[in-house]
């Protein structure tokens, strides 16, 4: 009798995880509340920071472009605040309203057979509002959010003589193009995308193996830094794919179309183990 070859391996799934930003993500940009965001973010520079108005969307920019999030680029360069004062400043006067429940994109979700994970920037508030809003809640197995990598509220001490210092630097100084490298941009304590500490964290928090990971996010440096590391990737809200990006979609609805291979793990798990080759004794196997 002959045994050789008699059982065969189902190959293991390509992605065990899906790991999804949120905002311009599961949602378009055209709903609005990103320009909201940047506009809600100017005007905290202007009435709890004190920077002059005709100053605050440059300086916006650049942080943005150096640090991810305004917010850590602030910090960075030693505007002390409560971080909650700031996130519902920022967030809490979104026009929500512009989010309609997507029971396409829930269909979608729910129907995935891998593990699910909302990786986010935003609050933990903004961010349970947005999947409320879009009928998405019970669609992830936890959310990693701002709080979860920066369980500590912003700093209420007083300002040092450095925080001064690093609030002299001007944009042109700030402006990435003339640092080396970004390890000679001042730090800021505020761990988030697109930084690969921010990324560690998250993969040791909710036990994800980069390697069979699926990044969506509509972040370019996002996707970059997440390629980097390891990850597979997908830059949403857009069909035009850069560097970094494994694939690019128009809207997180063309997930099926583009990776269909994302719903044939369930059948690979369904057949465990094929059995083939030749048997000189019947049995039955329960499953």
């Amino acid at each position: 009798m002959e045994y050789e070859n008699q059982y065969q391996h189902v190959p293991a799934a390509k992605y065990e995880w899906l790991l999804f930003d949120v905002d311009d993500t599961l949602y378009p940009l055209s709903s609005g509340l990103s320009k909201a965001c940047t506009n809600n973010i100017e005007e905290f520079m202007i009435q709890k920071l004190g920077i002059e108005g005709n100053k605050v969307s440059e300086i916006n920019r650049v942080l943005y472009k150096n640090y991810g999030t305004s917010m850590a680029g602030l910090r960075a360069v030693g505007y002390n605040f409560d971080y909650d004062e700031y996130h519902s400043f920022v967030h809490g006067r979104l026009p929500y309203e512009n989010l309609k429940p997507d029971p396409v994109l829930r269909s979608l979700l729910l129907s995935l057979p891998i593990r699910k994970v909302i990786f986010s920037n935003g609050d933990k508030v903004h961010v349970a509002k947005v999947l409320r809003k879009l009928g998405l809640e019970d669609c992830f197995e936890r959310v990693i959010s701002f709080e979860t990598l920066n369980p500590t509220n912003g700093s209420n001490t007083s300002d040092d003589e450095h925080s001064f210092q690093l609030r002299g630097l001007s944009t042109e100084i700030l402006d990435a193009t003339n640092f080396p490298c970004q390890s000679a941009l001042p730090e800021t304590p505020i761990i988030c995308k697109p930084f690969e500490n921010a990324f560690g964290q998250a993969f040791k928090i909710a036990n994800i193996n980069p390697q069979k990971t699926l990044f969506f996010d509509d972040s370019i440096r996002n996707i970059q830094t997440g390629k980097q590391i390891g990850l597979h990737t997908v830059l949403v809200g857009t069909s035009h794919r850069t560097n970094g990006a494994d694939y690019a979609l128009e809207s997180i609805h063309n997930i099926r179309e583009a990776l269909p291979e994302l719903w044939e793990s369930d059948t690979k798990k369904s057949e465990g183990i094929r059995y083939s080759g030749k048997v000189a004794i019947r049995t039955s196997v329960m499953a």
